[in-house]
């Protein structure tokens, strides 16, 4: 049997801006764990042995608990690693911490900063068709529409970088938080501008570049510097593959014991109902049906059965950005 680190597995791919977060996040607090690469697109028959129909990058698994949506695994993290935690304890600057995971996540620079991926990206047309079913946008990666979309979204990308230069950073710190290395505030608000200084094309020198935004960029270059270093003193990352994974857990344990069913829900749902839990804004069309367990203001747990081995899994999601709905039918 194939050890496990830490009892963690981060599924993901090497390319996705999303799953980086957790790399770095785990680098950073030199934390061992197993990587199980996944196809860039579906089909992606790790997780379907698992029963995971939930279709974003990255997943983590910590045992037999199933964590997803970046900001809900870097919660788990940080509680389940508490000593030298990235995060902050100073209520003012948890307050921006949140903000700035919304405003990187929920703010629209994703879908901008998407639109600036060079257009030879899409040149395939099997993954121009996952993508749209992703989305939920017919056409939204057609390689006329995102030329033309573009001059708009350079714009709007502008204005995000210009906010970082003139007040997080503009008295010249090194990190959002004053910290003498970088913070959970540093990763949640640094991935997109990274992610596209390093995009070849992506960004327009004249508009955006080391000349218009020095703070930014020195800040994203002290930043790959850090994680060198962390590099270099991290145990390495363990790759496993797809059958290691479904075998570990066959015989893996839960992690965290089933919590409360909140009384007061304005959604009325009771323990043991069967419920379809899926994000709202992308991969909407991927539901995970299973057993209730757990639903509190943050987070929702349902309970799967493993499609090989048949062992139980719990996938756990934020309620911010996820829908949950009463199952048409209890059969599981």
């Amino acid at each position: 049997m194939t050890e496990i680190p830490n009892d963690i597995v981060l599924f993901g791919y090497p390319n996705s801006p999303y799953a980086r977060k957790i790399v770095w996040y785990l680098t950073l607090r030199k934390i061992e764990y197993a990587y199980c690469e996944q196809p860039n697109r579906l089909p992606r028959p790790t997780l379907e042995a698992l029963n995971v129909s939930y279709r974003r990058i990255p997943l983590l698994s910590i045992g037999k608990d199933v964590y997803c949506d970046t900001r809900l695994i870097l919660r788990k993290l940080e509680l389940r690693f508490p000593d030298g935690r990235l995060g902050t304890s100073d209520p003012d600057h948890r307050a921006i911490e949140r903000l700035l995971e919304r405003y990187t996540g929920d703010a629209g620079i994703v879908t901008r900063a998407a639109s600036l991926i060079p257009p030879s990206v899409f040149s395939d047309p099997a993954f121009v068709k996952d993508r749209e079913a992703f989305s939920g946008r017919k056409g939204f990666w057609d390689k006329a529409r995102l030329e033309a979309a573009r001059p708009e979204s350079v714009v709007h990308i502008r204005d995000a970088f210009e906010l970082l230069e003139t007040t997080l950073l503009a008295d010249g710190r090194d990190w959002v938080f004053k910290t003498n290395e970088p913070s959970l505030g540093d990763i949640e608000a640094i991935w997109p501008f990274h992610w596209l200084a390093d995009l070849p094309g992506a960004l327009p020198p004249n508009v955006i570049s080391p000349v218009q935004f020095p703070r930014v960029f020195a800040w994203i270059q002290r930043f790959r510097d850090a994680l060198k270093q962390a590099q270099r003193l991290s145990p390495r990352q363990k790759k496993v593959t797809g059958d290691d994974v479904v075998k570990y857990m066959q015989q893996a344990r839960f992690v965290e014991s089933v919590g409360e069913i909140a009384a007061n829900d304005p959604l009325g749902l009771k323990p043991g109902e069967v419920v379809e839990v899926c994000p709202i804004e992308t991969g909407f069309t991927h539901r995970d049906k299973g057993m209730l367990l757990t639903l509190t203001p943050n987070e929702v747990v349902v309970g799967k059965k493993m499609n090989v081995g048949g062992g139980e899994i719990r996938i756990h999601c934020p309620r911010w950005g996820f829908r949950i709905t009463r199952a048409r039918n209890n059969k599981l």
